[in-house]
């Protein structure tokens, strides 16, 4: 069983939007810092966007920062990523995180080290991705 779900990828041209969500049926997974990565062939994956549990602090990369934004809804246990001015740049596939990974984007790796000891705060959950691809 899929623990999270990423909806919402496709091809537009340079300039557009898009929006992804990830949904997760469990409030044990959604209930933690979550995040989105993204990963093109070849690379590793890198960070673009992370968001508290309580959805009040969030962090993203560089090469996003003014052109995607981050929300949760806690409702719905789903975490949206608004991305506004594509680039070509931008194509990759988009995974979902909840976890140890999105908390160590958020929190410093010196978290991580700790964290990554513990049971619960240690536990990684990742979704399959969804193919974002920006040309024209």
């Amino acid at each position: 069983q899929d623990q999270l779900v990423e909806s919402g990828g496709g091809s537009v041209q340079p300039g557009e939007s898009l929006k992804l969500s990830c949904t997760t049926s469990s409030s044990r997974i959604s209930d933690r810092v979550m995040g989105w990565f993204r990963q093109v062939p070849g690379k590793e994956r890198e960070f673009v966007a992370c968001i508290s549990a309580d959805a009040v602090r969030s962090k993203y990369a560089d090469s996003v920062e003014g052109r995607f934004s981050i929300s949760k809804d806690k409702a719905r246990n789903t975490i949206s990523l608004q991305m506004n001015r594509l680039e070509p740049e931008d194509t990759a596939r988009y995974y979902c995180n909840a976890g140890l990974r999105s908390a160590t984007e958020l929190f410093g790796p010196a978290f991580a080290s700790i964290a990554q000891k513990d049971p619960y705060y240690g536990e990684d959950y990742w979704g399959k991705g969804t193919l974002v691809s920006v040309s024209s």
